[in-house]
């Protein structure tokens, strides 16, 4: 092949891969052509560009990859404030958003555009002249990490636009699906080589956003250029001329409450690219040469977003990429810039946030797990699967009533969701999947740690292993009150409490107060350093809040609610704020005395009457009074739901109906009696009827227990 020949055959080579790069990388649009395919072709242009080094270009897709950096990434200044967006998990949320905005540009028209939401990483691109300069992380908001080595091997990222424009472009950089998955794939290869020589394994990913986060802040460009990574652009800021751009001529408008803009001189020079709308901005982005996602629609009116929401969430398992909600804008970028902002976000647009994914998969096995307070919980041991961005292997069952309920089997095919995001849960068996070996599950009727024989008292649902002694119970009581909502001692995990109570260096919690240092040392565990840390933690959690001590203490039913309103009576009747004192109180309650304090119920109050007329638990709490356990005075409890008004229905586990009731006023919340458009949540529990029915009609957003303490913990 002659020069003239390899010019025309490098050029058709570098158009066609630009071209199949921007294709696949955009997210939805089908390539002809299959990856592999493609690799040939990236690897016919390398070998061509070597012979020819005369023809190489820097916009050459075998040029995407810069020299090796080394030491931390350096901090950059934005050229204008990077701001997070509120978020909202119901229609009436989204209403009520647009009602305190519309208040900003009273009796005008407000037509919106609503832009899937992706989930990755948020980053700002500079380009002077049209050059590309500089990528940046949002960091904080005001300056966040270089990254341009890596943004620069992105091949949907143009290191030239169509036009010499000098902008500053905000998107999100994201990991396709496919390219995620190969990635874990290829570091499971490499863990199997490493475990076979002995050597410490490499941690997986656990979602997309974070195999992206941790791409771009590589140093080696040339790792980034291996993951295929893609960006979505939505953003922007023009600037008159690169000097301006690069003096940093952004100046905080008082105006706006936060948000940066150009100053008034910059806004009049600005060139002839001016959108009016976020519409016309993604046109604009587009035509420059920026990668725009293609799911963005323009709706005149708010009752439109809901219906997009839901079209769009129907699609999300079925994108190249992974997304988490719609982000819903006002269209015109004059009104938005007369919302203003709060502290932290833009009052003209809101994330609309997708519920949380539910995925199938199969029940291994069910195993049983014993609890600080002795009960038996059945687990189920899942085929590992991602849901809500990370791998579960694991579903709590609850107890024997649910899975009777729901007629769970070892081998069935269940639906699992993330309770509140945060904890795995079987919703329901998909009956028709059920192979013929399915077993049934029984309850053992002995604990199967310590082989003592299980209880089930009169109207619970809960079974038990009475021994308090119980290895498994003796253990987790020990991992609770070290734990981060009790007295948050670090260097005490599982395997340490497990060692200490091995050697039998310590009985009680009250022991951990009392190691010495030659005792840490005697364990393979711990070296000088770790054993002067722990040390160290030991003392420094000797002065605790008293809520967090009667949490820490473990007493059944008592969660971290409770525990505050415990606490806060104790206050307001005691003026002496010592461990003595609080001893003495507590002798002096009934049961019905405990029923009375507010935000404390029945099964709650029966539970603290007879922990504490237990005179070996006395005897604890004398003995941390012994070793130094000093009590914090505790402040009011915050504000955590003031503004919010909520309705209550169902039968509900920890709480009796007036003991929610009384805690939601407690943290600054309003009770209604019925659902309407204007509350703000509904808190169900078992058999809940009408209200709950009406609160889904009317997007209210619905909280089970554990999500209702999640708000004010």
């Amino acid at each position: 092949m002659d020069k003239k020949q390899a010019k025309e055959r490098i050029e058709k080579l570098k158009k066609w891969l630009q071209d199949w790069n921007k294709k696949y990388f955009s997210g939805d649009e089908e390539v002809e052509v299959s990856e592999s395919a493609r690799d040939q072709l990236k690897r016919e242009l390398e070998k061509l560009e070597q012979e020819f080094p005369e023809f190489i270009t820097p916009d050459s897709p075998t040029q995407r990859v810069g020299a090796p950096l080394s030491g931390k990434l350096p901090k950059v200044a934005h050229k204008s404030r990077k701001m997070s967006l509120s978020d909202a998990f119901s229609f009436a949320e989204i209403q009520e958003w647009s009602d305190r905005a519309k208040k900003f540009v009273p009796g005008e028209e407000v037509e919106y555009l609503c832009e899937l939401k992706i989930d990755g990483l948020n980053v700002a691109l500079w380009y002077e002249n049209g050059e590309f300069v500089r990528a940046i992380t949002r960091g904080d908001g005001m300056a966040g990490e270089d990254i341009s080595h890596t943004i620069r091997t992105i091949p949907s990222i143009p290191l030239k636009l169509a036009e010499p424009v000098t902008i500053e472009v905000s998107g999100e950089v994201f990991m396709p699906k496919q390219a995620f998955e190969a990635l874990n794939e290829e570091l499971r290869t490499k863990n199997e080589e490493l475990k076979r020589d002995g050597k410490k394994e490499l941690n997986l990913f656990a979602n997309p956003r974070n195999a992206a986060a941790g791409t771009v802040r590589q140093l080696d460009p040339s790792i980034a250029a291996e993951r295929e990574l893609a960006m979505f652009c939505y953003s922007s800021f023009v600037f008159s001329d690169a000097s301006q751009f690069s003096n940093g001529i952004v100046r905080p408008n008082a105006d706006q409450q936060g948000m940066f803009e150009p100053d008034k001189k910059l806004l009049s020079g600005i060139i002839k690219h001016s959108p009016k709308t976020q519409a016309e901005k993604l046109v604009f982005l587009e035509k420059l040469g920026l990668p725009v996602s293609p799911y963005h629609k323009l709706i005149k009116n708010l009752d439109q977003s809901k219906k997009i929401f839901q079209e769009w969430e129907k699609l999300r398992d079925n994108l190249s990429f992974d997304v988490d909600g719609v982000v819903v804008k006002v269209n015109s970028l004059d009104q938005q810039a007369r919302m203003g902002a709060t502290a932290k976000s833009p009052r003209s647009m809101i994330a609309y946030k997708f519920p949380a994914e539910q995925v199938s998969t199969v029940i291994e096995n069910i195993e049983v797990q014993v609890g600080r307070t002795g009960t038996l919980t059945p687990v189920a041991i899942l085929r590992p699967v991602l849901v809500a961005g990370s791998t579960v292997s694991r579903a709590t069952l609850h107890n024997v009533d649910e899975i009777r309920r729901k007629d769970v089997r070892i081998g069935d095919t269940v639906v699992i969701q993330k309770a509140g995001d945060i904890i795995p849960e079987v919703v329901e068996v998909i009956k028709d999947l059920r192979p013929s070996g399915s077993t049934e599950f029984i309850m053992p009727d002995t604990c199967p740690v310590c082989g003592t024989g299980v209880v089930r008292s009169d109207g619970e649902v809960a079974v038990r292993c009475p021994n308090s002694r119980c290895g498994a119970i003796h253990q987790e009581m020990f991992e609770h009150f070290v734990s981060k909502s009790a007295l948050d001692i670090d260097g005490l995990g599982q395997k340490v409490i497990a060692a200490l109570i091995e050697q039998n260096l310590v009985e009680d919690v009250a022991d951990l107060f009392t190691l010495q240092e030659g005792q840490l040392l005697e364990l393979p565990l711990f070296k000088e350093q770790r054993a002067k840390n722990l040390l160290e933690a030991l003392e420094k959690s000797k002065k605790v809040k008293l809520s967090r001590l009667i949490f820490g203490l473990g007493i059944r039913f008592v969660g971290e609610v409770s525990a505050s309103a415990i606490a806060e009576e104790f206050k307001i009747l005691n003026s002496k704020f010592k461990i003595a004192s609080f001893i003495e109180w507590t002798q002096g309650m009934s049961v019905a005395d405990w029923s009375e304090t507010e935000g404390i119920g029945d099964k709650v109050a029966e539970s603290l009457f007879e922990w504490f007329a237990d005179a070996k638990n006395i005897e604890l709490l004398k003995k941390l009074e012994r070793v130094g356990i000093e009590l914090l005075l505790e402040k009011s409890a915050p504000q955590k739901l003031s503004g919010k008004s909520f309705v209550v229905t169902g039968t509900l586990e920890k709480y009796s109906r007036q003991g929610i009731k009384d805690t939601i006023k407690k943290f600054g919340g309003k009770v209604v009696g019925s659902v309407s458009t204007k509350t703000d949540y509904l808190v169900a529990g078992e058999s809940a009827g009408s209200k709950l029915k009406k609160a889904q009609e009317l997007g209210v957003r619905v909280l089970s227990e554990r999500e209702f303490e999640k708000l004010i913990t």
